[in-house]
C-alpha cells in the first residue's frame, strides 16, 4: 500500500483534491476488482481509455483517482493528475521494485520464455520466498501487475518480457532493473512486425538496457545475440552442447551439466535448453547444487504445454498454446523420438510476414529428415506447405481445413494405439479438435 505522499512524489502528480486523509492506497486499474479504499488509475490504449470509468470505480468503492485531465468527480477524497497514467503506473511499480528489493531476474526471448520463467521458479522458490509473472502477462502492464503483486517479503522476483517489436522489452528492462537477465533464444517469431532477424535480435537485446553493471547475462549461445548484445558486465552462455545426456524417456529427463546431475519431469533437447539458465541462475544466487536439482525436478509443465491428456480413449499430446518454426522443430523431433505409432497434428504459423510459406515448408524440410513412419494431419491454408516435402518423402500427409474435419479424421482413421501431438500458433484454437471428439464419442 502507498501513502499519498509517495504517490504524489513518485509520480511527480499535481494534486487536484485532497481531503487531508491519511489513508494508505492500493493501485488497482480494473473496476470489476476494485476493493474499498483503493485508488484507481484509468489507463488508455487503442481502443480504450480506462478514464472514462472513474466514476464507476468511485462507485465500486475506490476513495481516490489519477487522472490526465482536470475534472474532480465527488466523493473522491484525493485526486492527482498526471500526464500520462501508464506512465506513473510503470514509475509506482519501479518504486516498490526497490523498496522490496528483491534479487530480479528478467526473461524473454522468441520460444521458451514461459516454460524458462517456471523453470527459474521452481528452482530458486525451494530456497527462497519468491514471486513470478502470472501466466505469459508479459507486457508493460504486466509487468507493473506482477511487480505491484509481490508480497512485502519477497526475495526473488521473476518478470517474464515479450514484445511485438522495437523498443517494447527496454519499457520493461529499464524500470525493472534485472540483476539477471535471460534471452531464451533468438528465432523467427513476430518476424513479420520486425522485418528481419537482426532486428528480432536488437528487440530481444533490449533486456539488457535495464541490466544491473554487475548482473549477469544468460542467453542460448547463438551468434545473431552475441553480435547485437551491449553489455559489457559478466555473460554466461550455453547450450545443449555443454551437456550429457543420461537418460530422455517420455516425460523424463537425465543430463550432467558442470559435473552435475539433474533431472527433469519433461522431455526433449530443447527442455535441457531452458533449464540451463535456471541451473546457473541457482549457482549464482549461493544455492548448492543439490538444492538446485530438487528445486529443477519440481517442476511441471503448465496448461497446454506438452500437456498430456487422455480424452475418450486417446492419448493426447496438447502443445498447442503457441508456436513458431523454431518451437515446432524442437517439440515435434522430441515426441516422433519417444513415441510409437505417432500421429502429428500442425496448424498454421502466425505472425511469419511475407515469408510465412517458406518457413511453413522449412518446417516440413526438416521433418522430413526424421522417423518416415508418422502420420502428419495438416490443418489450414499455410500448414499445407509443412506437407509438400513430407509427401516428397513418402510420409503420409492428410490435409484438414478446419478443427472439426481434423477431429472427424481422428475419430475416423486414427487407431486409438497411437499417441497424438497437437502444435500450432494459438490463433489456431486446437482446443476445440479435443472438445469435437469429446462431444463425438459422448453422441
Amino acid at each position: 500500500m502507498f501513502s499519498k505522499e509517495e504517490l504524489i512524489n513518485v509520480t511527480g502528480a499535481k494534486v487536484l483534491a485532497d481531503r487531508e486523509t491519511s489513508c494508505k492506497y492500493n493501485i488497482s486499474t480494473d473496476t470489476r476488482t476494485i476493493k474499498n479504499d483503493d485508488i484507481y488509475l484509468g489507463l488508455k490504449g487503442e481502443n480504450f481509455d480506462g478514464e472514462n470509468f472513474i466514476e464507476s470505480a468511485l462507485g465500486a468503492g475506490a476513495k481516490a483517482y489519477f487522472t490526465t485531465n482536470d475534472k474532480v468527480f465527488e466523493p473522491a477524497d484525493l485526486v492527482l493528475k498526471v500526464d500520462d497514467t501508464k506512465e506513473a503506473y510503470i514509475k509506482i511499480a519501479n518504486y516498490y521494485r526497490k523498496k522490496i528489493n528483491p534479487v530480479v531476474v528478467g526473461i524473454t526471448g522468441s520460444a521458451g520464455k514461459t516454460t524458462t520463467k517456471e523453470m527459474i521458479y521452481s528452482v530458486l522458490n525451494h530456497n527462497f520466498k519468491t514471486h513470478k509473472t502470472f501466466s505469459n502477462h508479459n507486457n508493460e502492464i504486466g509487468f507493473c501487475q506482477t511487480v505491484l503483486s509481490m508480497p512485502s517479503d519477497s526475495q526473488m522476483l521473476i518478470v517474464e518480457m515479450g514484445m511485438r517489436g522495437l523498443g517494447e522489452i527496454e519499457q520493461i528492462s529499464v524500470p525493472l532493473e534485472p540483476d539477471y537477465a535471460v534471452i531464451t533464444n533468438c528465432g523467427t517469431a513476430h518476424i513479420g512486425r520486425l522485418g528481419s532477424a537482426d532486428n528480432i535480435a536488437i528487440a530481444k537485446c533490449e533486456i539488457a538496457k535495464g541490466l544491473k553493471p554487475q548482473g549477469v547475462f544468460l542467453s542460448l549461445n547463438q551468434d545473431i545475440i552475441k553480435k547485437h548484445l551491449n553489455f559489457s558486465g559478466e555473460k554466461i552462455f550455453y547450450s545443449i552442447d555443454d551437456v550429457k545426456i543420461l537418460k530422455k524417456s517420455c516425460s523424463y529427463s537425465k543430463f550432467e551439466y558442470k559435473n552435475n546431475i539433474y533431472e527433469l519431469n519433461v522431455e526433449g533437447d530443447y527442455n535441457i535448453e531452458n533449464s540451463l539458465s535456471a541451473i546457473n541462475i541457482g549457482l549464482k544466487v549461493g544455492m548448492s547444487p543439490e538444492d538446485v536439482a530438487l528445486g529443477l525436478k519440481s517442476y511441471h509443465p503448465i496448461e497446454k504445454r506438452w500437456e498430456v491428456e487422455q480424452i475418450s480413449g486417446y492419448k493426447f499430446i496438447n502443445d498447442s498454446y503457441n508456436a513458431n518454426p523454431e518451437s515446432m522443430k524442437a517439440s515435434v523431433k522430441t515426441f516422433i523420438e519417444l513415441y510409437d505409432s505417432p500421429v502429428v497434428v500442425l496448424g498454421d504459423m502466425g505472425e511469419l510476414g511475407e515469408d510465412e510459406k517458406m518457413y511453413h515448408r522449412q518446417v516440413g524440410e526438416y521433418l522430413s529428415g526424421f522417423n518416415s513412419n508418422v502420420k502428419y494431419i495438416l490443418v489450414g491454408n499455410l500448414a499445407r506447405e509443412i506437407g509438400k516435402p513430407l509427401e516428397n518423402k513418402g510420409i503420409e500427409v492428410v490435409y484438414c481445413k478446419d478443427n472439426t474435419s481434423a477431429a472427424c479424421n481422428i475419430v475416423e482413421k486414427i487407431d486409438k494405439s497411437n499417441t497424438i501431438f497437437l502444435k500450432a500458433s494459438r490463433s489456431m484454437k486446437f482446443e476445440e479438435i479435443l472438445e469435437q471428439i469429446k462431444k463425438m464419442r459422448d453422441i
